[in-house]
């Protein structure tokens, strides 16, 4: 039997019961809490996010987006270190968007995925 994990974000299901969702989506939609969760932003755990939100109007540069990769990997290192293993960090950054691919191998069952992200802006 596959475990199930409730889904994120928070939401009802066609039964009106709490959303699930599997492993592999569960992974999917930490990494995306990690991502777009400024600091401070909760209450219990200041410190949890990397801030990613915030350097999608800074100006882009390479120097830029290299700090921004180096950001990512670690805060997804840090937070996430029990669930993945981090391979590869990609940050795009055009006008206002900002689009994240991570390649990573879930310790759970070794196996290893490209999952892309984008800003919620």
């Amino acid at each position: 039997m596959s475990a199930t994990f409730f889904d994120f974000p928070f939401h009802l299901d066609g039964r009106n019961r709490s959303a699930l969702t599997s492993e592999d989506d569960h992974i999917r939609d930490m990494i995306y809490q990690v991502l777009f969760t400024d600091p401070g932003e909760r209450v219990n755990r200041p410190d949890f996010g990397c801030g990613l939100k915030t350097l999608v109007f800074m100006p882009n540069s390479d120097v830029l987006a290299a700090a921004t990769q180096v950001l990512v990997k670690g805060s997804l290192q840090r937070w996430l270190q029990n669930e993945i293993q981090v391979e590869k960090v990609e940050v795009l950054s055009e006008d206002s968007t900002l689009t994240v691919t991570v390649v990573y191998t879930a310790r759970a069952t070794g196996e290893r995925r490209t999952d892309q992200f984008v800003s919620p802006v």
